[in-house]
Formats: C-alpha cells, structure tokens, sequence
C-alpha cells in the first residue's frame, strides 16, 4: 500500500514528510490491531517480478506473503519458479480472489491462501517472506522476522525496517502504480542473520604444534565486529562479514615472531562454526578445516 503519488519535482524529503504525515493519520492502538488498518494497494506487476528476482526465488523455496491482497506475488512465484507457499490477508473477499488467481494460473497445489491475523501466523516454514504493509507494522514484525532460521530471506516493497540496515536496495520505475500514473517503487531485502555474538574458540595446528584462538564477536543485525587473543595478543578481526548463517573475517596476527595473515570462512549451526582457515605468512601457508565452538553465556 502507498498514500501519497511520488512526483520526480517533489524532493525526496518532501515526500518522506507527506508518507509519514499520512502514516500517522492511521491509528494503530496495538500490534493485533495493526494489519486490518493497512490498505489494500496492489504491488505493480513489474514490482512483483523483480522482488522475486531480488530474493532469487526458486523452486527450493517456501514463500509466505503477509498482506497478501490479490494473491498475485505467491501465484507468480509459483507459475513462474515452481516455488510452494502461501499468503494471509484479513479481507475474505481478497482470498476468495487470489484463491481463484491460482486456479486459473494452474497453480493450486502448490499454493494456498488463508484469512488470518499475519502476527498470529507461523512463518518457521518460510525461506522467503514478502511484504507489502506499513512502517508500523515492519517494525512491530521484526523481532519475530529475526527469530527465524538464519538465510530466511525477506523482501519488503517502500517501507525498511528501521535500524536494521538492508543487505540490499533497489528502485523500480512502474507504470502500473497508482492506478496506472506511474511512479518510483523501493525494494529492500534483509537475510536473516545468525546470531553469532559472544566468546568462540578453537585451535589449529600451526608448524606442528596446536595453536588456542579465541575470538569475541560483537553483533548487530548482520555487522559484526571483534577481536581475535593469541599467543598472548589481541588483534582486530578485519573484513566481518555476516551473511545469513555464512560468517567470514580476517586477520593478521605474530605466529612464531613472524606475521601470518588469518583468513576464516564457514557456517553457522548453533554454538558451532564449521568451514576453512588459510594462513598465509613467510614461515606459513597452509589450510586448514575449521570448527570451532562458542563459549556458554556466563
């Protein structure tokens, strides 16, 4: 849904002003009150096709649309990759259309769609989920968003999470929008990161000899920061990346009086990290597996 057309000789401030001041005309007095508030706007076709491109939608996937509307985001996703799921809208009426959407598409067992709360919907199924609804309504979903499995991807077309940073954005020109004005569409995808802060260890064997690291990890959302204690020393891990349940950083540490750049990559499961460690100084090169384990929470 969108309140206010967005003109190209409106400036961007402006038209962030006019969208806030329309979403706060809305009332919204509690979480379970907010989806019924968000009205129905269709996301342009053209919009639909690349925020499943965005999210790389396949036939792997289980797609779950909250605000469903017409249907037309899980009905695509299904005619076009193969990609099973469904969509929750409170309005019957949009249900029994998007129901009919699918059985014309050919696509009926493959998707489904129910009238139902979307905060009382369990989306622990879902590898990608899909939005349309309000700035409120993203942020009030978000805590549960973040407790989903690590890689989920979630694909929200004008309105951000807030604080949490999208893993990417883009901007789609569509004819179709606003009853066929025209005008500007955001996409934003977010991954859902593991949660990886705290103390992890492990030991690699360095020259012949089991060498201990430990490394503290600080987290927010998806950007983390730390550092890494060995041989007595401490050093700051270089290029953390945190991407879905993938992790990999770097660093340059003495090994033996000599420096050996440290380069770690793997997967997240848990408490554990499991993946390849390569070292490369003038004394050492070498590759090794890593696993290594986080320390229980004091």
């Amino acid at each position: 849904m969108h309140f206010l057309p967005r003109r190209p000789d409106v400036p961007a401030a402006a038209r962030f002003t006019a969208r806030l001041a329309a979403v706060a005309a809305i009332s919204l007095p509690s979480a379970h009150a907010l989806e019924p508030r968000v009205p129905y706007v269709p996301t342009p076709q053209a919009v639909v096709e690349r925020m499943l491109e965005v999210a790389r939608v396949g036939a792997h996937d289980y797609l779950i649309d909250l605000g469903s509307g017409d249907g037309r985001i899980v009905v695509t996703a299904a005619r076009k990759y193969g990609t099973r799921g469904f969509g929750v809208d409170v309005n019957p009426e949009r249900i029994r259309e998007s129901t009919e959407s699918a059985r014309r598409a050919g696509v009926m067992d493959k998707v489904a769609f129910y009238q139902r709360d979307l905060f009382e919907t369990s989306l622990a199924d879902a590898t990608v989920i899909t939005m349309y609804l309000l700035p409120q309504v993203n942020l009030e979903l978000r805590p549960k968003l973040l407790e989903l499995k690590p890689g989920t991807r979630l694909v929200s077309h004008d309105f951000d999470m807030g604080d949490w940073k999208a893993d990417q954005y883009v901007k789609v020109d569509s004819q179709d929008k606003y009853g066929g004005s025209g005008g500007l569409s955001e996409i934003y995808l977010w991954i859902v990161p593991a949660r990886v802060a705290g103390t992890w260890r492990w030991e690699l064997p360095v020259s012949g000899k089991p060498l201990a690291y430990e490394v503290t990890l600080e987290q927010k959302y998806q950007e983390i920061t730390g550092s890494v204690a060995l041989g007595g020393r401490t050093a700051k891990l270089q290029n953390a990346r945190l991407r879905g349940e993938e992790i990999r950083f770097s660093f340059t540490a003495d090994v033996n009086g000599a420096p050996v750049k440290h380069e770690f990559s793997g997967k997240v499961a848990g408490e554990s990290v499991s993946g390849s460690a390569r070292l490369a100084g003038a004394r050492v090169q070498a590759q090794h597996d890593w696993d290594a384990r986080r320390d229980p929470p004091r």
